[in-house]
């Protein structure tokens, strides 16, 4: 299963994140399929940069997004935009 999570790095003290998408079964710093966005809570007000686009291809093919993921996509706007396509699609069959 694919999952898109948070991928540590920085030093210590000074964290920022790399959101990818990730075989479930890798460690948390391990090898990635596709870095898909970034986070970086030290900031005042964080930052969030996600690629929609990758975001949406991946959620498509069935990843499943953690929940601190979950949660910044929900700031991002990506969860509504995301449900917006697949009920939409629903609703026109």
């Amino acid at each position: 299963m694919v999952k898109l999570r948070l991928r540590r790095q920085g030093a210590k003290d000074k964290p920022f994140y790399r959101i990818v998408a990730v075989d479930a079964r890798v460690k948390r710093d391990g090898k990635y399929l596709e870095s898909v966005g970034y986070y970086d809570p030290k900031t005042e007000p964080f930052n969030l940069k996600v690629d929609t686009d990758k975001v949406i291809k991946w959620l498509q093919v069935g990843a499943q997004p953690t929940d601190t993921v979950r949660s910044l996509f929900r700031k991002a706007g990506i969860m509504e935009k995301w449900h917006k396509m697949k009920y939409e699609a629903k609703t026109a069959e």
